[in-house]
């Protein structure tokens, strides 16, 4: 499955992820293959870091 690349669309994707797939980002970044780096990097280009209590990006 492709991640998308739209930043917003990407930060939906994951937290929906996170909730319902995932216990932890890096588990997440292991299972898709993806830099836990770059991702959050994107992500704090529109504002949102990932709290790990709650497990998603706010």
């Amino acid at each position: 499955m492709n991640v998308p690349s739209d930043p917003v669309m990407l930060l939906s994707f994951i937290n929906t992820q996170l909730r319902d797939n995932h216990d932890s980002l890096d588990d997440l970044c292991s299972s898709y293959g993806i830099s836990r780096e770059e991702l959050e990097r994107k992500l704090s280009n529109i504002n949102y870091t990932y709290d790990e209590s709650s497990n998603r990006f706010v």
